[in-house]
């Protein structure tokens, strides 16, 4: 059994050490917004955070997560009511098209400015560097994270 913490709450599952986070979290947890794209960790399309560290759930063991805290996209903001700011900035600056890279980049923004509220623009490029987007040109969502910032509470 392999125990550790997603989105707030505990979660022990029964699976091989060496099945893939990102298959836990989808086929075991029934958490379904981190997306696999690549399978080989170029895409972020599975980025999840992992003791505040954003990581590719796809390169991940299972195995790993024991006794950590992992957050998915499912774990940031409070549902529709309640949205995170960087949330709240995708759908305002019509940063996601077809969606599918939405997740992960939501996740890399959020570790973002967990450690670095009020980035610059370059700094947002780095933060997100290691997420790809195939639809949007990246303008868009650039300008999302960097709204979040601007609006983000101290």
């Amino acid at each position: 059994m392999i125990s550790f913490t997603v989105n707030g709450r505990p979660a022990a599952v029964a699976v091989p050490d060496a099945k893939p986070l990102l298959d836990t979290l989808r086929d075991d947890l029934g958490l379904t917004g981190a997306k696999e794209c690549c399978g080989k960790g170029e895409c972020g399309s599975c980025t999840v955070l992992m003791d505040g560290e954003p990581v590719c759930a796809c390169l991940v063991f299972t195995a790993q997560a024991r006794g950590v805290e992992i957050i998915t996209v499912e774990g940031i903001g409070g549902g529709p009511e309640q949205l995170d700011p960087i949330q709240a900035a995708f759908v305002a600056e019509g940063a996601a098209q077809c969606g599918y890279c939405t997740p992960g980049f939501i996740v890399a923004a959020r570790a973002l400015l967990d450690k670095n509220p009020h980035p610059t623009a370059a700094e947002i490029r780095r933060g997100l560097a290691g997420n790809l987007c195939r639809c949007t040109g990246y303008q868009k969502i650039l300008q999302a994270v960097a709204k979040a910032a601007e609006g983000r509470a101290d």
